[in-house]
């Protein structure tokens, strides 16, 4: 597979990745997290924030491999 092939797909599952990722996140965040301590709320969202960014991380190194 050429290396622009890679990133035209690579782009394309990372921009829904990102989307689904946030959406449910966020669906998680306003659900029963709202009713949980501020420490718990915290730490949801430090997690969820960051949490993205290992699967994301391994896709574009995927995507930059050469050919």
């Amino acid at each position: 597979m050429s290396a622009h092939l890679r990133k035209l797909i690579g782009t394309v599952v990372l921009l829904v990745f990102l989307v689904l990722y946030i959406w449910l996140a966020a669906a998680l965040g306003s659900g029963r997290i709202v009713e949980a301590p501020a420490l718990l709320q915290a730490a949801y969202f430090l997690v969820a924030g960051l949490l993205w960014v290992i699967p994301a991380g391994l896709l574009i190194r995927w995507m930059q491999r050469p050919d």
